[in-house]
């Protein structure tokens, strides 16, 4: 496959974007089409709807979606219009006010993202949008399309907290961690307010305790109220287990949940 030519040793996830797009992604009648493996409830964010997309710029060996993340043969391939009627009949029937796209990477169909948040925003809803951020950072315009809706919530995950162990859980070449940041400081200077419409996540299950202090540091250099991190960690379900196991990782720290939520099955 081409994405494995791609991989080799360090690869460049903006053009592993360019290749996963239009296997995940198709124009039909001048609409962007994006592929979902699922649609659920779930009691993230105080409860919240989620559509989970297929396809992602990233190769993470902790990644809790790998078993469909990059199998493009499996869910089903919908309208921007036919997401979000999904989503909204999940979250009216259980009175949720947030919806999101999680699972593999949202950002890689730009205009069927933004047309999803776009529905939400006339519902009156908040759309989350979970991100690595690579592709916000890449390009300040994607940045500035996000926070002209205005009903937009930016979560931008790192994956780990210094450019080797970004390297070492990826995959990807360490000089695109800056995109991360980078993502941050382009979604603030178009005007989303940190802490309230855009925050830092990251996954610290593999990283050293003195990182996380820079880490912390060096967000507080581009704004202070970022600070408040989302901290992430691994929760050992059985098919993470798994990954893991493939990928060679070993947390240092982590969750085991006493059972698996439906919403993860």
């Amino acid at each position: 496959m081409v994405d494995e030519d791609l991989l080799g040793k360090g690869y460049d996830p903006i053009a592993l974007a360019s290749v996963v797009r239009p296997k995940v992604s198709e124009i039909i009648n001048g609409e962007e089409y994006r592929r979902y493996f699922r649609f659920r409830g779930g009691r993230w964010y105080g409860g919240i709807a989620t559509g989970d997309v297929i396809g992602c710029n990233l190769r993470c060996g902790f990644c809790w979606a790998w078993y469909f993340r990059d199998d493009y043969t499996r869910g089903e391939l919908l309208s921007p219009r036919d997401s979000w009627r999904r989503l909204y009949r999940i979250a009216s029937k259980r009175r949720y006010k947030l919806v999101r796209l999680s699972g593999g990477e949202p950002t890689l169909t730009r205009d069927h993202v933004l047309k999803v948040a776009e529905l939400a925003r006339r519902a009156g809803m908040v759309f989350v949008l979970e991100t690595n951020g690579i592709l916000i950072g890449n390009d300040r315009s994607y940045a500035r399309d996000l926070a002209e809706l205005g009903n937009v919530f930016v979560r931008v995950s790192f994956k780990g907290v210094t450019p080797q162990e970004f390297f070492r859980l990826t995959g990807a070449r360490p000089e695109f961690f800056e995109l991360q940041f980078q993502a941050l400081r382009n979604l603030i200077s178009e005007g989303m307010e940190p802490g309230k419409e855009v925050i830092a996540a990251a996954m610290i299950s593999f990283s050293d305790d003195e990182d996380i202090a820079r880490f912390v540091l060096k967000l507080t250099e581009i704004d202070e109220r970022l600070a408040r991190v989302d901290w992430e960690v691994v929760f050992m379900y059985p098919h993470v287990k798994e990954v893991l196991r493939r990928s060679g990782l070993k947390p240092k720290r982590f969750v085991n949940p006493e059972k698996i939520p439906d919403e993860m099955v």
